[in-house]
């Protein structure tokens, strides 16, 4: 018999609601009253390991050719944010309890799109590029975090990472290709900015944090193919929420 059913049982009606409420009030106010302090030397510890998990989202800070203008069969171009996931090893070294570098590196899987609209025989003909790209991260971090509250504490993040996209099509012989392509370097930079939470649990820290993941390379390969030649750079952006796991 599911749990479901026996709960009714046990509470008839719509008292076994009240009940639940009542006991995660009493345990929520125990709790308080012990004031337990998770991990309490956690911060006597100058280096710390994990891992972390998270999901991107990714599209291009783009900037058309000054020369360039719509007056030709191509309409307009649409920047198409795509979904990713992120997988990176954590290191920190914690110089004060407020101050941690960290050093975070991983890989990024992170996708990509543009729509190109063109104009054929009073018909509009949409043509889609869209990259897909495998980056090998290298991000240095600087980890500025407030006083233990209880058991949280926030913080602010700042650095800047190097990347090597492992997937990149800037040796593409654009000739043996049906279609054009639109061709990247592998090579990329950028600048990290972000904030979250620390939540010390009873084994081990876990975190909640968000940030924003500014490209400032421009990394278009300009062939003059139908796709760049509108283009004057492509540099990257990503908004990455993750969750951090500590010892």
């Amino acid at each position: 018999m599911s749990i479901a059913r026996l709960t009714p049982a046990l509470f008839p009606g719509k008292s076994w609601i009240a009940a639940l409420a009542a006991l995660l009030l009493w345990s929520g106010t125990l709790h308080a009253q012990q004031g337990r302090k998770n991990l309490a030397a956690f911060d006597t510890k100058k280096y710390h390991f994990g891992f972390s998990l998270s999901g991107n989202r990714s599209d291009f800070n783009l900037a058309l050719a000054p020369d360039f203008s719509f007056a030709d069969s191509l309409q307009a171009i649409v920047n198409q944010p795509q979904a990713g996931f992120d997988l990176a090893l954590v290191a920190s070294w914690d110089a004060t309890k407020n101050f941690h570098l960290r050093f975070l590196p991983g890989l990024s899987f992170q996708d990509r799109s543009l729509e190109y609209r063109f104009e054929d025989e009073g018909e509009t003909n949409l043509k889609v590029r869209r990259t897909e790209s495998v980056y090998l991260n290298f991000p240095l971090l600087v980890k500025l975090r407030t006083d233990r509250v209880g058991n949280f504490a926030a913080y602010a993040l700042l650095g800047g990472k190097f990347s090597k996209d492992m997937q990149s099509q800037e040796e593409t012989n654009q000739q043996l290709a049906s279609d054009f392509i639109l061709r990247l370097e592998s090579g990329n930079s950028s600048i990290d900015l972000g904030a979250g939470v620390d939540i010390f649990l009873p084994f081990f820290k876990f975190s909640i944090e968000g940030k924003f993941e500014l490209g400032n390379r421009n990394i278009l390969i300009q062939d003059d193919s139908r796709y760049s030649a509108p283009l004057e750079s492509l540099k990257t952006r990503a908004f990455i929420l993750s969750l951090c796991f500590e010892g």
